[in-house]
Parts: structure tokens; C-alpha cells; sequence
């Protein structure tokens, strides 16, 4: 996405959490009512906006109905709010993401405790071996080379041409 639309996306998402803190008086948003996120179409008509709602499944479901109904109060509102050519159409979507990452954490954290810990049993150190590994060894190619350098990735073993332009005096 464009600059514009990420810019336009943070400021709708501002915008719609004042509204809905300050402005809506629907009993079924008494819940902890978070936007989480907004996505608008690269056209600006139509936004997508998603929430999180703290409860259980009838609290959410009821303050996604709240919300559903005061769509068009919301888009009115922010029609004098931001300066856009057009105020976007905003369809609300339930965001499950901060549910999501709060069983993983549990799971982990369950994990954890009932694992044994090996981060408290020091790592095994290998024992020094003092003779030379298959790598530090010479190759047995026949050629020597000079320290330091490697013919890898030159082309042959011819010196390079010599520059046959007439020099310009």
C-alpha cells in the first residue's frame, strides 16, 4: 500500500476510537471496545475496519451489532472530521489476532513449566582435538598458488590483454 493510504488508515483509526469512546451511547458497546486495525481500499470508498472486543462470545457479538448499527452515524461523523474527496464506506470485522496470541502465549508458557529446564545444565563442551580437520588441510591439486589468493572465480590463467587503443598525446 501507498504512504497515503497506511496515513489514512492511522487517521481513520484514530478518528473512529474517539468516536466510539466519546459519541456512541449503545448499551451493547459496554464492553472494552478495541480497533485493532484499518484497512481502506486504494480507491478510499470502501474500509475495513477490525476490532477486538474483551468478553465472550455474546458480549462480542452483540458489540459487533452496536457498531454494525452505528455505521452510518460513524461515517457522518467522520465526513466532517477528515478531508477527504470521499468518506469511505466501513464495514466492521471481529479481529481475533490478540486472542489468538494470548492462547499461544498460554500454550508456551504451559509448555515450559512442564518441560524440564535444560537452560539451568551446562552445555557440553566438545573436547579440543589438536589434529588438523579435513578443511585445513592442503588439496592435492597438483598446482600451488600463492598465498593468499585463489583462482576461484577468474576466468583462465592467461595475463590479462594488453590495451591496443592508441594513446592520446
Amino acid at each position: 500500500m501507498s504512504r497515503r493510504v497506511d496515513r489514512i488508515n492511522g487517521v481513520l483509526r484514530q478518528e473512529i476510537s474517539q468516536l466510539l469512546s466519546r459519541q456512541i451511547k449503545d448499551p451493547r458497546l459496554n464492553a472494552v471496545v478495541t480497533i485493532t486495525q484499518v484497512e481502506t481500499a486504494s480507491d478510499l470508498r470502501t474500509a475495513r475496519v477490525f476490532l477486538s472486543v474483551l468478553g465472550d462470545q455474546e458480549t462480542k457479538k452483540r458489540a459487533l451489532e452496536g457498531i454494525q448499527s452505528a455505521a452510518t452515524f460513524l461515517r457522518r461523523e467522520l465526513r466532517g472530521r477528515i478531508s477527504l474527496r470521499y468518506t469511505p464506506f466501513l464495514t466492521f470485522v471481529m479481529d481475533d489476532s490478540l486472542e489468538n496470541a494470548d492462547h499461544l502465549s498460554r500454550l508456551m508458557d504451559r509448555i515450559q513449566e512442564e518441560s524440564p529446564l535444560r537452560e539451568s545444565q551446562p552445555p557440553q563442551e566438545p573436547q579440543a582435538n589438536c589434529q588438523p580437520q579435513p578443511s585445513d588441510q592442503p588439496q592435492p591439486s597438483g598446482k600451488s598458488q600463492p598465498s593468499g589468493k585463489s583462482n576461484e572465480g577468474s576466468r583462465s590463467s592467461l595475463p590479462p590483454a594488453a590495451d591496443t587503443r592508441p594513446a592520446l598525446t
